[in-house]
C-alpha cells in the first residue's frame, strides 16, 4: 500500500503536475442559473408596476414638467429607463457570462427601453444642436428688444416718498426684528428670506410670507395656515406684520399637495415656472406670481417668459394670464432680463465678433436695483464694455411687467466705483454703501446709497454724479443729502442756483465812495482777500471796512492806501462787528459784492 502524505489538509493527489512541475486548480463546476419569475407576462407586469411605483414617487418629489423642452423631463425618462432593466435582470433570471452576455441579454429583455434611451438622446443632440449659440447668435441677440431712450425726458424727479430707503438685506433685517417683537407668533414661525420690491397704494415697499420653524410647528399649525406676512416701507424704513383674517395655505413652506410647487405642476403639468414671487394686491390679499418659462430657440435655448399663474396664497385659486393685471410688479425676473441684455451685448454683430475685434460688445454690471415709474416697477442695471470695467458706457431701465427696456446713454462710473466714493467721504465712520439706485436729480443722471453702519441699520445717505463721480455729497437726511448735493452741482456749474435751490435775495446795492486808510491781507481757503478801511463812520464813530476777494477780482492787488475808490455793498447786509486788535475800537466789515470807479471803464480807482 502506498504511503500518502497529507499536510495541513494538502493532498498532492488533487493537483496534476504541468509540464514544468506547476501546478493546476481543479476544474470549477458550473454555476447554478438563476430561476426566472413567473412567465413572461407575469414578469412584464412586475417591472412595470414596480417601475410606475418609482416614477410616481420621483414625479411627486422631483416635479419636473412634461414638456420636451424640460431638461429634468429626460433625466426622468432616463431613469424610468433604468429602473425597467434593472427589474428585468432580477425577474428574468440573468444568464449571461460577459459583457456580450449583458448586451444580449439587454436587447431581448429591454428593447423597448433601450430603444427609448437612445431616442432620447438623439433628441436631445439634435435639439442642443438647434439650441447652440453659435449658430443661433441673431436669435439669441433679438430676444430683448430695446429702445433708445432719453433720460432727462422720459425719467421724471422722483419724490421723497418714492425714492426707496433701505436694500433688501437692511430690509429682512428689520423684518426679523419686528416679527421678534410678536410673542405670539416669533415662536412658531420665521420670515421666508425673499423679499419682493412692489408699488403698494402708491408707495415702494417689499413685502414677504411668514414660513413654519420646522416640521412639529408645521403639524401644529397647519389646519389654520399661515397668520400673516410682512410689508417693510422702503420709505420710512417701517415694518408691519399684516395679520389675515384666514391664514396662507399654499406657499413654498408648506408640505405635500398644499406645496405651492406641487399644487402648481398638478394643475399645469405641461408649464414650466420661474421661482414663485410673493405680491399682494391693492387690497393686500396675498398672491404667487408664477412667471411661465418658455424656450424660444431650438429645443432649450431662448429662455423667456411667456403670462403668469397667479395662485391666491389663501386658497389655493389659480389662473393664468397672458397679459397680467397692472396691480403685479414682477413678472420678469432680473437674472432673465440681464441674461438677454447680454446676449444683445455680445451678440448684436454676430457671434464671431464677440470673440475677434468685439466691436460695440457690452455686458451688464454686477449687481440691479429697482425704481418706481408710473406704478410699475423698472430694473437698472449699467451697461460697460467688455474690454473694460471701470467705467458704464450707459444703462438700461427694465420694466419688470412688461419687459419694456430703454438704453440711456451715459458714460461715467461704475456702481461699485461709485459705492467707493460715497464711502470715502464717511471713511472715518466706516459705513458701508448700498447698491446704488439710479435718480434723476436736476436733469443729472444720479447714483443714490444709503450708508449703513457696522449694525446693518442706515445712518446716512450719499448721491455721486454718474458722468462726474469726484462730486459726492452725503447728508444725515434725504433732504439734506439733496440739498449738499444741489449745491456742490451749482458750484460745479452743472446747474444754475435756481436749480440747486439757493436762493439769492434781492440785493439793495449802494455805492461806497471812500479814500483808502489801510490794507490788511488775509488768505481764506486758499485764496487772498483784501480788507479796506474806509475811516470811521461818522455816526456811529466806528471803522468800516469792506473786504474784497482777489480770486474774484484781481484788481484789488493793484490797489494802495491814499486810492480813492468806489465799492458797491448791500445795504441790508448787517456788518460783523468785532474789536478792532488792541485799539478797543468796533469795526465794521461789509463784504463788497463787486468793485467799480469812474477813472475809466474796468478801473476801480476814482482819483489816484
Amino acid at each position: 500500500m502506498p504511503f500518502t502524505f497529507h499536510f495541513g489538509g494538502f493532498d498532492p493527489d488533487a493537483f496534476q503536475q504541468g509540464e514544468e512541475g506547476g501546478q493546476t486548480p481543479p476544474v470549477r463546476r458550473p454555476r447554478k442559473p438563476r430561476k426566472a419569475i413567473g412567465n413572461a407576462f407575469t414578469r412584464t407586469l412586475i417591472n412595470l408596476a414596480i417601475t410606475l411605483v418609482f416614477g410616481l414617487v420621483y414625479f411627486y418629489v422631483q416635479l419636473p414638467a412634461l414638456n420636451f423642452r424640460d431638461e429634468d423631463l429626460y433625466i426622468f425618462v432616463f431613469l424610468l429607463c433604468a429602473v425597467y432593466c434593472g427589474c428585468a435582470v432580477v425577474t428574468s433570471g440573468f444568464q449571461g457570462t460577459d459583457l456580450k452576455g449583458y448586451v444580449g441579454f439587454v436587447k431581448k429583455q429591454c428593447a423597448i427601453p433601450f430603444f427609448s434611451v437612445i431616442a432620447l438622446i438623439a433628441v436631445i443632440a439634435v435639439g442642443a444642436l438647434a439650441s447652440w449659440v453659435v449658430l443661433r447668435a441673431p436669435a439669441y441677440s433679438a430676444l430683448l428688444p430695446i429702445e433708445p431712450g432719453d433720460f432727462t425726458a422720459e425719467v421724471e424727479e422722483i419724490r421723497y416718498d418714492q425714492i426707496p430707503m433701505l436694500d433688501s438685506a437692511s430690509a429682512a433685517q428689520l423684518g426679523s426684528r419686528k416679527l421678534g417683537e410678536l410673542a405670539d407668533m416669533v415662536s412658531q414661525f420665521e420670515i421666508l428670506s425673499s423679499y419682493t420690491q412692489i408699488n403698494y397704494q402708491g408707495r415702494p415697499v417689499r413685502v414677504t410670507s411668514l414660513r413654519y420653524g420646522d416640521l412639529i410647528k408645521w403639524l401644529t399649525n397647519r389646519s389654520d395656515g399661515l397668520p400673516a406676512y410682512i410689508i417693510i416701507d422702503m420709505v420710512t424704513q417701517e415694518a408691519e406684520v399684516v395679520r389675515l383674517e384666514e391664514g396662507m395655505k399654499y406657499t413654498p413652506a408648506e408640505h405635500f399637495g398644499r406645496n405651492l410647487y406641487r399644487h402648481l405642476r398638478f394643475r399645469y403639468p405641461t408649464m414650466m415656472f420661474d421661482e414663485p414671487v410673493f405680491e399682494i394686491d391693492e387690497e393686500g390679499t396675498p398672491y404667487w406670481v408664477c412667471s411661465r418659462i418658455v424656450k424660444t430657440i431650438g429645443l432649450f435655448g431662448g429662455t423667456d417668459i411667456s403670462g403668469a399663474v397667479l395662485v391666491n396664497a389663501i386658497t389655493g385659486e389659480s389662473e393664468y394670464y397672458e397679459e397680467v393685471p397692472t396691480w403685479v410688479d414682477r413678472v420678469y425676473s432680473s437674472d432673465i432680463v440681464m441674461e438677454q441684455y447680454d446676449y444683445y451685448g455680445l451678440y448684436h454683430n454676430g457671434f464671431l465678433n464677440s470673440v475677434f475685434g468685439q466691436r460695440d460688445v457690452t455686458l451688464t454690471t454686477d449687481g440691479w436695483n429697482y425704481i418706481a415709474i408710473d406704478d410699475d416697477v423698472y430694473m437698472y442695471t449699467g451697461v460697460t464694455s467688455v474690454t473694460s470695467d471701470q467705467s458704464n458706457i450707459g444703462f438700461i431701465l427694465t420694466n419688470q411687467r412688461t419687459k419694456e427696456t430703454r438704453f440711456y446713454p451715459c458714460a461715467g462710473a461704475t456702481e461699485e466705483s461709485a459705492q467707493a466714493s460715497a464711502e470715502s467721504q464717511v471713511q472715518q465712520m466706516r459705513y458701508t454703501a448700498t447698491f446704488p439706485l439710479l435718480l434723476n436729480i436736476a436733469d443729472q443722471p444720479t447714483y443714490f446709497m444709503s450708508l449703513k453702519g457696522a449694525d446693518g441699520l442706515v445712518k446716512m445717505y450719499a448721491m455721486v454724479n454718474v458722468q462726474q463721480y469726484q462730486i459726492v455729497e452725503t447728508g444725515g437726511t434725504l433732504a439734506e443729502c439733496e440739498a449738499n448735493y444741489r449745491k456742490e452741482l451749482a458750484h460745479a456749474g452743472l446747474i444754475g442756483d435756481g436749480e440747486a435751490g439757493i436762493d439769492t435775495p434781492a440785493l439793495d446795492l449802494g455805492p461806497a465812495e471812500f479814500a483808502i486808510t489801510e490794507i490788511r491781507t488775509l488768505n481764506i481757503d486758499g485764496d487772498t482777500h483784501y480788507f479796506f478801511c474806509s475811516g470811521q463812520d461818522a455816526d456811529t464813530g466806528k471803522q468800516v471796512w469792506f473786504q474784497l476777494n482777489a480770486a474774484e477780482d484781481p484788481r484789488v492787488a493793484f490797489l494802495e492806501v491814499g486810492d480813492a475808490v468806489m465799492l458797491v455793498y448791500d445795504r441790508q447786509q448787517v456788518p460783523l462787528e468785532l474789536l478792532d486788535g488792541g485799539k478797543n475800537v468796533l469795526v465794521q466789515i461789509y463784504r463788497a459784492q463787486y468793485a467799480y470807479g469812474g477813472a475809466g471803464e474796468g478801473s476801480m480807482l476814482l482819483d489816484r
